[in-house]
């Protein structure tokens, strides 16, 4: 594309391939993005909430998904639309950010773009309608602190967190257990969490399967799961008051960085570099016995050779464990990597009160569990289930409740769900609007609307009459002002979520409100859009 002028001094725009190409600008270029945009949040909308549908995906190598995540679904949806595209990283975000609410963030970014069509079809300027968006989602916000609840925990006193993880866990697979996964998640989260510092590393829990057995076989290991087996079969299958060398050099003898040649023309240069081999190998083996091991976890492979002296030595190994998986066990167990045999002492030797390998069913799984740790401060979350799909899942339900859960350690403000809190932001948008006189009032209104869109879509989910419902809730709680009225969505007999026990995290709804908003200002602005009919949408 050039930019060129005629005669007269006027500007105009030469394509290349013109014939080849379709130009959009102006309104018509914003409303082709909302559409493409749409489209995409009509697929997530009926996900939303504990009765959601689930969505399967089959990729290009036949590799199935089941989820009802929407930060998953959009990841594996195969988009083209550079605009749909930007709700794709709307959920990402959520997911980095939270970790909970990504099939809520775009179902709301999709109600203000199907808002923002209705002004734009009034004549509003597109600037004018982000603005408004932007002010609706600072009262909105505020609204949501003014009706927040502190959720008061101990060490002594998990059952509010319990709560909270059972309510993310409500819409997901694993919900007929959403207790003990529950209980798993906030227990995991207390172990690594620094309550004095108000923080939590998710890094030092990890979650990790095995197909076969069933969901409820789940369970939280105070230690590191390491999907790996001794290297030798004879070796012994479980140590008591195991001092653990973590090694990142290989069993083998040194190799030259530059290439060479080496001429055995006789029995002896056979034989005397034979030994000068074993000799590596048995120094190696001396070192690990000499610091004091009884286990060496490595995480190059080493040959037959050093296997069979480590076996001799009665030196039971583990190799190719993954470089994640040593930081994990140095963690747990107190221990150093050590990159050089030379610099193997006992003091640098990891200590873990019991070692075992696990056989699975009938086949030859095995995986290694080190318990017991010096320092606790690092646990597996394991996961049993029927096949490789329910596991998945089942990891990413369980990532969602570890996010919440460590939400509420950072800050324990919550809000009740349901829709409760968004029908009150919208109640309280429409009296603001009332109270300007210049064309935000519009926006505002819009943006009341569209926060309906979150309990219309629970409402009609869960087989209710949606609008009636959500109707009634809301005319309930402007004459009771009691903003935790939503829709009971399970069918337990009331409407508050305060009874029922549901809600999440202040922050997590803020962060859906905001990332919304954005994006849906950024899709606002665009209005001159440039489409290859080879690769149209």
């Amino acid at each position: 594309m050039s930019l060129v002028y005629d005669e007269f001094g006027r500007p105009f725009i030469i394509l290349r391939e013109q014939d080849k190409k379709q130009r959009l600008k102006g309104v018509e270029a914003i409303k082709s993005n909302i559409y493409a945009a749409i489209k995409v949040v009509n697929t997530l909308r009926t996900s939303l909430g504990p009765r959601g549908m689930d969505k399967m995906m089959v990729s290009q190598d036949g590799d199935v998904t089941v989820t009802n995540d929407g930060a998953t679904i959009l990841d594996k949806m195969d988009v083209d639309h550079q605009v749909a595209k930007l709700l794709v990283d709307l959920s990402k975000s959520q997911d980095d950010e939270i970790g909970d609410g990504t099939t809520g963030v775009v179902v709301l970014a999709g109600a203000l773009l199907e808002k923002s069509l209705e002004l734009l079809d009034r004549g509003i300027h597109p600037t004018k309608i982000s603005d408004g968006y932007e002010k609706a989602c600072d009262i909105a916000c505020l609204e949501l602190e003014r009706i927040s609840d502190k959720l008061g925990f101990s060490k002594d006193n998990l059952e509010p967190l319990l709560k909270t993880a059972s309510t993310t866990l409500n819409s997901k697979i694993i919900n007929k257990f959403r207790e003990k996964f529950a209980s798993m998640c906030v227990d995991a989260v207390m172990s690594v969490a620094d309550i004095d510092r108000k923080d939590v590393n998710l890094d030092l829990i990890k979650v990790d399967g095995k197909p076969g057995g069933k969901l409820e076989d789940s369970c939280l290991v105070q230690g590191i799961v390491v999907d790996k087996e001794m290297s030798h079969p004879q070796m012994v299958k479980e140590i008591e008051n195991a001092k653990i060398a973590i090694l990142t050099c290989p069993f083998e003898p040194p190799k030259s960085k530059n290439k060479g040649e080496v001429i055995v023309d006789t029995v002896e240069k056979y034989n005397k570099l034979y030994e000068m081999e074993q000799s590596y190998f048995i120094n190696q083996v001396k070192a690990c016995k000499d610091s004091g091991a009884n286990l060496i976890i490595c995480q190059w492979g080493f040959d037959d050779e050093a296997n069979h002296l480590l076996l001799q030595n009665q030196l039971p190994a583990v190799r190719w464990v993954g470089g994640v998986e040593i930081e994990l066990i140095a963690i747990a167990t107190g221990g150093r990597i050590v990159p050089r045999f030379e610099e193997l002492t006992a003091d640098k030797l990891g200590t873990a009160g019991k070692v075992k390998e696990i056989s699975f069913g009938t086949s030859s799984d095995k995986m290694l569990f080190i318990e017991e740790c010096a320092n606790t401060k690092a646990v597996t979350i394991f996961l049993r289930g029927g096949n490789k799909m329910i596991i998945d899942e089942a990891k990413r339900a369980i990532h969602d409740a570890l996010c919440v859960v460590r939400n509420l350690v950072r800050d324990n403000r919550i809000v009740y769900g349901g829709g409760s809190s968004e029908i009150a932001c919208s109640l309280k948008l429409s009296t603001e609007a009332d109270k300007v006189t210049n064309v935000d009032q519009y926006a505002l209104r819009a943006f009341a609307d569209a926060l309906d869109f979150v309990p219309l879509a629970l409402a009609e989910n869960s087989g209710y009459n949606s609008i009636e419902l959500v109707s009634n809730i809301k005319v309930e709680q402007f004459e009771s002002k009691n903003p935790h009225l939503g829709i009971d969505c399970m069918g337990r007999g009331t409407n508050s979520m305060k009874d029922q026990g549901v809600f999440e995290t202040l922050i997590g709804k803020q962060q859906q409100f905001r990332l919304a908003t954005q994006v849906v200002k950024m899709i606002l602005k665009i209005d001159d859009v440039i489409i290859n009919q080879e690769s149209q949408f």
